[in-house]
């Protein structure tokens, strides 16, 4: 079972974890903390996140034309490693399993940018920092894909 997700986007943009049970979301994070060597905090962004990345994928048939951030991409991995809860959580969510094809597409600022704008225009809260679309993204700061990281 799903938590409702916000139907009125007036109301204020909704989150990743808002698409699955609390415990569902600790499971996921605390796996992905532990995993991926990162601090709780940065896990509940990550997969936050991923499930926002992905349900936008699933739900609007353009992963093809999507791909997560450096810093995202564990939260996917995490999504997918557990191929159980996985499958079910995108039947239910989008009607099929939607799989993790990982292609040769570089991740530039330009397609980290194009994704963030479709899950800003699917109602999703974004933390830049996560994305390297942050404004403040400059060396020696590391907040994205480019090339100070």
């Amino acid at each position: 079972m799903t938590t409702t997700l916000v139907a009125d986007l007036g109301a204020g943009t909704r989150t990743g974890r808002s698409l699955v049970m609390d415990t569902e979301f600790d499971m996921l994070a605390a796996f992905c903390a532990d995993e991926y060597g990162l601090e709780r905090c940065v896990a509940d962004r990550v997969v936050d996140q991923a499930l926002a990345l992905v349900y936008v994928m699933g739900s609007t048939g353009e992963g093809a034309a999507m791909a997560p951030s450096q810093q995202v991409d564990p939260g996917w991995h995490t999504l997918i490693l557990h191929t159980d809860w996985y499958a079910d959580w995108c039947d239910r969510s989008f009607g099929y399993f939607l799989h993790h094809q990982p292609n040769s597409k570089t991740r530039t600022h330009g397609l980290m940018t194009d994704v963030v704008r479709k899950l800003r225009a699917a109602g999703f809260d974004v933390d830049e920092r996560l994305w390297g679309t942050a404004a403040d993204c400059n060396p020696p700061a590391c907040c994205g894909d480019g090339p100070c990281c």
